[in-house]
């Protein structure tokens, strides 16, 4: 199929918001059962915030991190979509596609280890800056 090759990065990166999915759910539920403060038998719903004050801060990084990789990302994955539809998803679009997708990568391992703000701000940097070089051909195919 012509333009598919962004698909790649795209099915990469939806693999890693998973994998980021798994690795919340695994300190997450051990960081409460092992805080009295929680009753996880009788666990009723809060804010997320409430939830973040009775967590360690390390546990609290890996949920930020799941759900920064559903925002920029979606837009993302709708741009690589659209590349892909109108048989521009090759070549530079796909090189493209895949540094985003490492760059998003290396932001989350950043975030839910050591969580420089500044690595991670130049990783998010970098990263809206070839998303916006996505979107930018993508208009220019499209209009």
């Amino acid at each position: 199929m012509i333009g598919a090759a962004i698909l790649q990065p795209v099915v990469v990166l939806m693999i890693w918001t998973m994998v980021m999915w798994v690795w919340m759910y695994a300190t997450r539920i051990p960081a409460m059962q092992a805080n009295p403060a929680i009753d996880t038998a009788n666990l009723k719903g809060t804010t997320g915030a409430a939830l973040r004050a009775q967590l360690p801060d390390k546990v609290s990084w890996k949920a930020d991190n799941y759900n920064h990789l559903h925002e920029a990302p979606t837009v993302f994955y709708a741009a690589a979509l659209v590349l892909a539809i109108i048989g521009q998803g090759d070549g530079m679009n796909a090189l493209l596609a895949w540094i985003y997708t490492g760059l998003r990568i290396m932001h989350s391992l950043v975030q839910v280890t050591a969580n420089r703000v500044l690595v991670r701000f130049m990783l998010f940097a970098l990263s809206s800056l070839v998303l916006m070089a996505l979107i930018l051909h993508a208009a220019i195919a499209v209009f």
